[in-house]
């Protein structure tokens, strides 16, 4: 009996040994190779791994927004908050919004994308708006600046999105239009290990690095 409990309490010590030393070694590992995933996405200003509504920034004496870069249309135009559940015109997945009918009930935000058709008039009516809303901002929008992500998450644009939106950003800011494309390139991540997916900027941290250039 005495051996069957030495056995089973050496075991348990062992085990308990591997239990700590996976877990520190798996940290170190994270530490090392994925540093900044593994202490989380959240900043002052918000998370770079979730997409947020930019279209609201306060820009004196200018329209909302218009002094900062802004990601997909997630949360502008049609795709704002409103009263309506998530449906077919699709709204802003990142915020939970009132269920109509009901004071105080939210109806939490979802992600993912309004599955709208190609052929769909509500597509074409919402991306109609996001046209008008960018042209309003001197801005001459790419297809990323109209459509939503399939997530309704992205948090990124790519290069050619940011530079769409210069003149904007420029006007409202008073910074050089060349000063703002050296910061864009700056800003901009290559493909993961040089060849999975392609190139994208962080909209929170190129907005970051735009506070530090004003």
């Amino acid at each position: 009996m005495l051996v069957h409990i030495r056995r089973s309490l050496v075991l348990a010590i062992i085990v308990l040994i591997l239990t700590f030393a996976y877990t520190y070694l798996s940290t170190g590992v994270d530490q090392v190779l994925f540093k900044h995933q593994a202490n989380g996405s959240i900043t002052p200003n918000g998370s770079t791994l979730i997409g947020q509504n930019w279209s609201q920034a306060p820009c004196p004496g200018h329209p909302l927004g218009s002094c900062v870069f802004q990601g997909r249309p997630d949360a502008v135009g049609p795709y704002a908050g409103s009263l309506s559940p998530v449906a077919g015109g699709g709204d802003n997945p990142l915020e939970a919004n009132n269920v109509p009918g009901k004071p105080g009930v939210l109806n939490s935000g979802e992600s993912g994308a309004s599955n709208l058709g190609p052929r769909s008039k509500v597509l074409l009516s919402n991306t109609e708006e996001l046209v008008s809303y960018w042209h309003a901002r001197g801005v001459n929008p790419t297809p990323d600046l109209v459509t939503t992500s399939g997530s309704g998450y992205d948090p990124d644009i790519t290069a050619a999105d940011a530079t769409a939106e210069i003149p904007m950003v420029a006007r409202a800011t008073g910074i050089a239009p060349s000063t703002l494309r050296l910061l864009i390139a700056r800003q901009n991540h290559s493909a993961q290990f040089g060849f999975l997916g392609s190139s994208y900027i962080n909209v929170l941290q190129l907005n970051e690095a735009l506070v530090k250039l004003r």
